[in-house]
């Protein structure tokens, strides 16, 4: 069944820029902001994110010269979410590593086949390449050829000529457990909605795209169970998605993570419907979510990966509820360090709260839920933590409305 889904999702995944919606940010205590993200991009020596990262010379850290590249989809790394984050990532690597280097490669079609080219063509040049997207899952026969290079894979494992997962030695390739942000997203909703009626919209539906959909079901349901909620969670038919086993997973589905006009669409077909608070989990389709919650009166959205509250500036007033996280940039860093010191190792890891690597925002100024409502998250935050709960996922085999934790 893994080799079936693995070579299916190869072939689904063709085209695609992103399977969520940005990127990762930061743990449950710290969130990531503008002002941090504005620091980060102005690493050791000031660069900006359209050049490389040369050496600092007020830093007395020692490290290895590394040379560094990621290669992103057409957004690039300045996009201000998920390449964003994990561009930021290394450029807290290079603070502590000034004698390191960092260029951003810009793969400009998203085209399966293109990004791997790109990766193939500046192989030779790099000690470390960072690979963002699900789009760079087929890199596994060129680091197979490349074993002087370290690969981060972001968003995906590696995967061989015939679409086979597979795990490299020279690889380290990061997952995170989507659900459980939007498990965070979902109980935030389920408590601070006043019409009682919420939502989530989504991209395509990959798996990282339904585990982000169960899992704010899985919020919901929780907060009406354990919290007294009582919020219904809306899906449109004409928008349902289906996963890459064909199988129908509801859900509200934009078609794209690229079509703002239809992720108005969606959103403001949701808003007819009633609903106040939606979970955006869309890449560039959920700008157009949040262009029909700003046109409407009374309507929060929760944003998605990375701390969006920026994004919900609308003349004097903000629409971001809260931003579930999934904290790429922290993981990024983490791995170039075990580079610089010798102790890196490959593998095919999957990433959630237990390692502070999913969560949501609570940072002062950065969100406008209840205390109260950030009491009851903090709480439930700990029992995902520890395992207690575990929100239903695309291929964990457990339903948002029958999961460990919720009776």
């Amino acid at each position: 069944m893994k080799k079936m889904i693995s070579v299916m999702m190869a072939m689904a995944m063709a085209g695609a820029l992103l399977t969520g919606c940005g990127g990762g940010a930061a743990s449950q205590d710290t969130a990531t902001t503008a002002a941090a993200q504005d620091e980060a991009q102005k690493d050791a020596s000031g660069t900006s994110a359209d050049a490389p990262a040369e050496n600092g010379a007020d830093s007395s850290a020692a490290g290895d010269a590394l040379k560094i590249a990621i290669v992103s989809s057409p957004s690039g790394v300045d996009d201000g979410s998920f390449n964003e984050d994990n561009y930021n990532g290394i450029l807290a690597f290079i603070e502590s590593h000034p004698d390191a280097t960092v260029t951003p490669v810009r793969e400009e079609t998203g085209d399966t086949a293109a990004a791997v080219q790109a990766v193939q063509d500046i192989v030779a040049d790099y000690d470390v390449i960072v690979c963002c997207g699900f789009q760079f899952a087929a890199i596994g026969a060129i680091a197979n050829d490349n074993p002087d290079v370290k690969f981060l894979l972001v968003d995906s494992y590696p995967s061989d000529a015939e679409g086979t997962e597979v795990s490299c030695d020279n690889v380290y390739a990061m997952q995170f457990k989507e659900q459980e942000s939007g498990f965070f997203a979902g109980i935030a909703a389920a408590l601070e909605t006043k019409s009682g009626k919420v939502a989530v919209v989504n991209g395509i539906a990959y798996p990282s795209n339904v585990n982000y959909q169960y899992g704010f079901e899985s919020g919901v349901n929780y907060a009406n169970a354990k919290f007294g909620a009582s919020a219904e969670v809306v899906e449109i038919a004409s928008y349902a998605g289906t996963d890459v086993t064909n199988a129908n997973v509801g859900g509200n589905y934009v078609g794209s993570f690229a079509d703002e006009a239809t992720g108005k669409v969606v959103g403001k077909a949701l808003i007819d419907e009633g609903c106040d608070i939606i979970f955006v989990a869309a890449g560039g389709s959920g700008n157009g979510v949040f262009t029909a919650a700003k046109e409407a009166s009374g309507v929060k959205v929760i944003g998605c990966d990375v701390d969006q509250y920026d994004d919900g500036v609308n003349g004097s007033e903000n629409i971001i509820l809260t931003s579930g996280l999934k904290v790429m940039g922290m993981n990024v860093e983490k791995q170039l360090n075990a580079i610089a010191d010798g102790s890196f190792a490959g593998g095919n890891a999957l990433l959630g709260a237990d390692t502070d690597s999913t969560g949501f925002v609570k940072a002062d100024g950065r969100h406008q839920m209840s205390a109260e409502t950030v009491g009851k998250l903090d709480e439930a935050y700990g029992l995902v933590k520890d395992g207690t709960i575990v929100p239903a996922a695309n291929f964990n085999d457990i339903q948002p409305d029958d999961f460990p934790g919720l009776k």
